[in-house]
């Protein structure tokens, strides 16, 4: 077979493309050649060795959709030719989370594109056939790029909910802050206030709906944005997690609300417990999806509360995989996509 074309992250701040032999796809396995590969914060993180999850070297692209080229024996759910996008997250199914529904804190976990042998920024890519949603024939390619990443958010709206009615806060205006905006207006929340220190993109939360942006390095950023909602918040997603969003985060939330931690801590953060405790402030830790989050993101994206010209603001093909990295963490752009 044809040798391709892979990315493969060795060391911190090292990034290269290399030519090796396809994987061989062995049973309940699908081959699927990359359409479009979103470079997420998770990936910028690690390759500069930030992230705390993810141990060098790595072969990136969890935010990957394809077409199906090649199915395993025993695989009856996708066919050649079918679009899809891969859920990354690799349960294995015997654990006591995997039997209760909740795949997503497997014991055993693997996730494709973060740790495992294999990631989707490839000209193709080898996965579990279990890990694949077929995308709908009137979601275009950009648009379906968006199903993974929204699941998160989704995901987060529906463990840290009901949202119906609810005055909403939410750390941190980068894409994933702004997909959780869409979540929380499509739930019905009644009021939502963002923060971020990037003036374009408080002004971009403005345009997608938000009520208020307020400055989050402001020294009253927290009187500014209970200012804004008129009230304490139900609930505050920190899609940012340090330690000046979480202290905030948890004032805002009293009493009686919910800190729903989105953004990946690049390390441990102090939280005052006697507030928590006193208020009765709960914290919600969010990882993840699962199918049925994907399935609304679907929804969602068909129901065009979230569009692909909003998001989708760079493409580059693989092999300026380096500089789709580097415009990613630089700050201006929302979501990047690489098209091998």
């Amino acid at each position: 077979m044809t040798d391709i074309r892979r990315i493969i992250v060795t060391a911190p701040g090292a990034l290269e493309l290399r030519t090796e032999a396809p994987a061989e796809v062995g049973a309940g396995q699908v081959r699927a050649r990359s359409v479009t590969v979103g470079v997420c914060g998770s990936d910028t993180h690690a390759l500069h060795g930030r992230h705390p999850l993810i141990p060098m070297p790595y072969f990136p692209g969890h935010e990957v959709t394809g077409v199906v080229t090649e199915v395993g024996e025993g695989v009856s759910n996708v066919a050649v030719g079918k679009r899809v996008t891969v859920e990354p997250t690799l349960p294995c199914w015997a654990c006591k989370q995997c039997r209760q529904g909740q795949e997503n804190l497997c014991e055993n976990l693997q996730f494709f594109g973060c740790g495992f042998e294999q990631g989707g920024m490839a000209d193709e890519f080898v996965v579990r056939a279990d890990r694949l949603h077929i995308i709908p024939d009137d979601l275009d390619d950009a648009t379906a790029s968006l199903i993974e990443p929204l699941s998160t958010p989704v995901h987060a709206g529906r463990i840290a909910g009901p949202l119906a009615d609810k005055a909403v806060v939410i750390m941190g205006s980068g894409t994933i802050g702004l997909l959780m905006l869409a979540v929380a207006r499509y739930d019905g929340a009644r009021r939502v206030v963002m923060t971020d220190p990037l003036p374009a993109k408080r002004e971009i939360a403005l345009r997608l709906g938000a009520d208020a942006a307020v400055d989050a390095t402001a020294p009253d950023v927290v009187d500014q944005v209970r200012a804004a909602l008129g009230e304490s918040a139900d609930v505050v997603f920190d899609c940012v997690a340090i330690q000046p969003t979480i202290s905030a985060a948890i004032t805002l939330a009293t009493k009686g609300g919910t800190v729903a931690i989105v953004g990946v801590p690049a390390a441990d953060v102090t939280i005052p417990t006697i507030v928590v405790q006193d208020n009765q402030v709960r914290i919600q830790g969010c990882a993840t999806y699962v199918p049925e989050d994907y399935a609304k993101s679907i929804e969602m994206l068909q129901a065009g509360a979230v569009k692909a010209a909003d998001f989708v603001t760079a493409e580059y093909p693989l092999t300026q995989a380096r500089e789709a990295f580097d415009a990613s963490a630089a700050g201006g752009e929302i979501k990047v996509l690489i098209r091998p």
